[in-house]
């Protein structure tokens, strides 16, 4: 027996002694893996050395065909992708228009009723139509994709698909074989005929449909093909004809419009008028395709420096180099400064320069800053949270960086934004809608109580600028001091605009039919429904607020959240009573904001951008006044009556001009903030060693704590191990 204990003994001594060395190893293998693989970073080791730019999205993009895509976290992917003929100068302010598959800008040739051709300098109302000739560089290829796959004798692999073929694939890039071919003429046609197609419920046929000529003829003629899911893989444009859209050749088509209309030169630097093979919606007609969700708005094709490789909404998007890209160069001029800041460093040198773009999902804005601090994101927006932590004001300077970001050497962009962002009315709606005075005062009571000033300061850190009518600064119309002010919300008051007090809301509440916030005979409370995409902490607060700011005129708001993509279809089916929108410049003119009020482009029933449904008469003739003329005196007072009547009728209660601010690490170059340019991330360079360094910098594991622990583990096992020995 003595015998056996000792052995047991003996045994639990090594058994402890075996225990502490495996821990001590595991440390020790930890420690010495965190070299090659930093242990927080959330990408696998071998991207480390590769040439990688990692950014976010917190919203799937509904849209990738660019016939219906016209959103900005859509253009942020369908911009790298697809090329119409022109595009802005990445450097130069003001923003200028340039060739980019077009060999020059065109110029409109006006002609008479007869098609004949007028003098250049002919007044526009005397140009019965516009015609545009576009000639496209040769040598322009598509990205590699499983629609222009051909077998030896040149016919379609992969246009007649069984279920047995499509085994596996979940997206083109499955498919073993992949074709190209070159950019022509013919492509650029046919995508301007897609915008007839009855089911594909392009955003802007309505209104091109006013320009364009024979669109709406052609529109209509397609409207009486069968009307089914499947209407447009039933339908062979090239058997279809379109006036204003006519192929020459191989490398030149003609536009013609109606009338003289000189924006129109700013849509064809639009991914609108980007080509689009018809082998590529001939593949993705295909119904089995479109049951497996492998189509043109999830997988878009284009001839742009990168192609979409991956499209997982649920956790990630990536882009990549397009194999078949080349003869794009960096700009060798820029604006004044860019030489000096090194945005010029580059000139000449060929495009694109990063491998790849990782756009990760993150709902939130906090773990978007996290990783930015810790240098897994290049680059970051600013949010209200964070922004105390991100920017300072000196004396009497502009905005900067902390100091902490500052050591980092992170640095700060601003710029005013070419954009107006809105809470609008849906005029259709039988409550807040219609055009009467009872109607109008309900509105202008409600835009009153709005105070976009405190939203401005509380929300946005004062990084923006109340609104008084849609044109931004910078757009031409727009004008400062006294002349801007809305005098319906707003009094000129020592050089400033003043809010109205609170009481002319409530006289304009009473007036409308609500004293008090209750119908003047039902006495039933006024409920006000506000339709929202919005979620997460920033929101709640946001929203709180908003019910607040109707709340101090007895008006009760009631919020109907939903997600992005349903949002979308309740606004575009005019389904909503208020909500909070937004626009984007498409291009540097007054016509660009002033058409989001125009009736022929409401959203119903023309799916247009008029997202308040707003229809005026007079309003609509004064537009088209407008929309032609140069920018000068005639074109101003137009602007201002207008201005005046949006102002009345008050459809939108409010918004704000925002001020971006972007913080970027110092390993990326040449970013320069553009809010035209849609193809930017071509230009982007990364270092890529310095960011692997300062990754490691600022994510040194903390070792102390695990050594304190192993420490305290061995000191607690010293005495155990002593009487084990003692006793043996």
């Amino acid at each position: 027996m003595p015998l056996q204990n000792n052995k047991q003994r003996n045994f639990q001594t090594a058994h402890m002694l075996k225990c502490l060395s495996i821990f001590a190893l595991l440390l020790l293998g930890l420690a010495s893996g965190g070299c090659d693989q930093l242990p927080n970073s959330p990408y696998p080791a071998d991207q480390q050395q590769q040439n990688i730019l990692y950014s976010s999205f917190s919203e799937r993009p509904k849209h990738l065909d660019p016939a219906v895509s016209y959103s900005s976290n859509e253009y942020a992917f369908i911009g790298q992708i697809y090329q119409p003929p022109l595009h802005y100068h990445y450097l130069k302010r003001p923003y200028q228009l340039e060739p980019l598959t077009a060999t020059e800008l065109p110029i409109p040739v006006f002609l008479d009723d007869q098609f004949n051709p007028l003098p250049s300098d002919t007044p526009p109302s005397e140009v019965t139509y516009s015609r545009y000739q576009i000639t496209i560089k040769p040598g322009i290829r598509y990205q590699p994709h499983p629609a222009f796959a051909v077998d030896n004798s040149g016919t379609p692999r992969y246009h007649q698909l069984s279920s047995s073929d499509l085994v596996d694939i979940t997206r083109p890039t499955h498919f073993s074989h992949q074709g190209s071919r070159e950019v022509t003429a013919a492509d650029y046609v046919h995508q301007i005929k897609r915008f007839s197609l009855p089911d594909l419920h392009s955003p802007i046929s309505g209104f091109l449909g006013q320009y364009i000529l024979g669109l709406n003829e052609l529109t209509a003629v397609l409207a009486n093909q069968p009307n089914d899911s499947t209407a447009s893989a039933n339908i062979n444009l090239n058997n279809h004809s379109l006036a204003g859209a006519k192929l020459i050749n191989r490398y030149q088509y003609e536009i013609t419009i109606k009338g003289s209309y000189p924006q129109f030169i700013y849509w064809l630097a639009m991914p609108f008028f980007a080509p689009m093979p018809i082998e590529v919606t001939r593949f993705y007609d295909q119904p089995l395709l479109k049951q497996k969700n492998i189509s043109l708005d999830w997988f878009p094709v284009g001839s742009g420096a990168y192609q979409l490789v991956e499209n997982n909404p649920n956790r990630r998007m990536v882009m990549a180099r397009n194999p078949n890209f080349s003869g794009a160069t960096y700009p060798s001029e820029g604006s004044p400064g860019d030489l000096e800041s090194g945005l010029l460093t580059d000139a000449g040198q060929p495009l694109p320069f990063i491998d790849q773009a990782i756009f990760s999902l993150e709902k939130e804005s906090i773990p978007v800053w996290n990783k930015f601090l810790q240098g897994y994101y290049d680059r970051s927006g600013i949010s209200s949270d964070s922004f105390d932590q991100a920017v300072q004001f000196g004396d009497g300077v502009g905005a900067e960086v902390t100091a902490e970001l500052a050591t980092k050497q992170i640095s700060l962009q601003t710029s005013v934004a070419a954009s107006t962002i809105y809470i609008g009315f849906n005029m259709l709606d039988s409550v807040v809608g219609g055009y009467d005075q009872n109607q109008q005062k309900l509105r202008q009571a409600i835009a009153i109580a709005l105070d976009m000033e405190e939203y401005i300061s509380i929300f946005l850190s004062s990084r923006g600028i109340n609104m008084h009518s849609p044109l931004p600064p910078g757009i031409f119309g727009y004008q400062d001091g006294e002349a801007n002010v809305n005098p319906i919300t707003h009094t000129w008051q020592n050089g400033t605009a003043t809010r109205k007090p609170i009481t002319r809301a409530r006289q304009l509440l009473a007036e409308a039919g609500y004293p008090n916030g209750r119908h003047h005979q039902s006495g039933e409370p006024l409920i006000i429904h506000f339709d929202t995409a919005n979620s997460g902490p920033d929101a709640k607060a946001f929203l709180d607020w908003l019910r607040k700011q109707l709340t101090k005129i007895d008006i009760q708001l009631v919020i109907r959240a939903t997600d992005y993509n349903r949002f979308q279809d309740k606004v575009r089916n005019g389904q909503v009573q208020m909500y909070m929108w937004g626009w984007n410049a498409d291009y540097p003119d007054p016509e660009n904001f002033l058409f989001l009020l125009y009736g022929p482009n409401s959203q119903v029933p023309d799916h247009g951008e008029n997202s308040s449904n707003f229809q005026l008469p007079e309003f609509d003739a004064l537009f088209e006044q407008m929309r032609n003329l140069p920018n000068e005196s005639e074109r101003q007072l137009l602007i201002k009556k207008m201005l005046t009547i949006f102002q009345q009728q008050t459809p939108w209660a409010g918004g704000f001009h925002p001020q971006q601010y972007v913080l970027q690490q110092s390993w990326i170059g040449n970013l320069k903030p553009s809010h035209l340019a849609h193809d930017t991330l071509q230009y982007q360079r990364i270092d890529v060693p310095l960011r692997n360094q300062l990754r490691t910098d600022w994510n040194q594991p903390v070792w102390w704590p695990v050594v304190a622990i192993l420490g305290l583990i061995s000191l607690l096992m010293v005495p155990a191990i002593r009487l084990a020995w003692h006793r043996e």
